[in-house]
């Protein structure tokens, strides 16, 4: 089976040749490379990701925008026929303007922008995506976000935590996220949204290779490698 994987570019995306460098290196097979106009996505996707960057200029609300660019209805669709979806940074933001997610990412508290290597949580070993890890395992990935304070109602982060779709959560105050969540999953598990950057973390010239776990358990959930 030919591992075959997409990655969106929105205008204003930054980290798109970055996690199709990842998805080749650790996935295999082929890259896509689908630009946000596009109406529809390549056939027998096994995987879309939508990558980090400040698509459209983060005008009206950051991923607002991209999440109506013609492409994302094809997103939606591919989502819901159990594809597997992330969002890293600004592809979260995205995942939660298209409905794909709860909740939305507001401003940092302390309104600052933050960049560094973050400590963080496994919350969940149960799904697709956060397999190869243990719960309970820290790991370390970076950030580089100024809208990435998760919030939504109290009863919606209840409903998170009781179905097991905290995915992960800071270690340490970050941006003053509501419960230090990290990363959130849908109620099927086929799609995950999270500010840190995984593709930045995948082997020991980048500093560490924690973030090269969660591509390998996507592929070894889909097709046993």
């Amino acid at each position: 089976m030919t591992f075959r994987s997409a990655v969106i570019t929105f205008p204003g995306s930054n980290c798109d040749r970055d996690m199709a460098v990842a998805v080749e290196q650790i996935c295999g097979g082929e890259v896509h490379r689908v630009w946000h106009g596009d109406a529809a996505l390549p056939d027998r996707l096994d995987f879309i990701a939508l990558p980090g960057g400040f698509s459209y200029g983060d005008y009206l609300r950051s991923g607002a925008m991209a999440a109506r660019s013609p492409v994302m209805q094809a997103v939606v669709a591919a989502a819901g026929r159990g594809v597997p979806v992330l969002g890293v940074c600004n592809g979260f933001q995205v995942l939660t303007e298209a409905g794909l997610l709860p909740g939305a990412l507001l401003r940092n508290a302390g309104m600052n922008f933050v960049c560094r290597e973050v400590r963080l949580t496994v919350e969940t070993s149960q799904s697709l995506f956060t397999a190869g890890y243990s719960q309970g395992q820290d790991i370390v990935i970076p950030v580089a976000h100024h809208d990435g304070n998760y919030f939504a109602d109290d009863a919606t982060l209840d409903r998170l935590d009781r179905e097991g779709r905290v995915a992960f959560r800071y270690a340490e105050e970050v941006n003053g996220s509501a419960r230090r969540i990290a990363g959130v999953l849908n109620a099927a598990g086929n799609v995950l949204g999270m500010m840190p950057h995984p593709e930045r973390m995948i082997e020991t010239a980048q500093g560490g290779s924690d973030g090269r776990t969660l591509f390998a358990s996507v592929v070894k959930g889909l097709v046993g490698a």
